[in-house]
């Protein structure tokens, strides 16, 4: 029983000191607008390619026999 006890009070500490350390850094893992807007346009970007090249097989597709 005693090296269970040791293991969660070990195991406990170093939740605690996680979370404190998270605490102390509240911007840690947010993102900026600057992020989100390169994101979108990669997104629009893909999208559009991805249009492109669906169009380009569907006209090519029926000149193969």
């Amino acid at each position: 029983m005693m090296p269970l006890l040791t293991t969660l009070t070990a195991l406990g500490a170093a939740l605690r000191k996680r979370l404190h350390d998270l605490r102390d850094e509240p911007e840690r893992g947010s993102l900026s607008v600057e992020q989100v807007i390169i994101t979108v346009a990669l997104i629009g970007i893909a999208v559009a390619l991805v249009a492109v090249i669906a169009n380009a097989v569907t006209s090519r597709s029926s000149s193969i026999q």
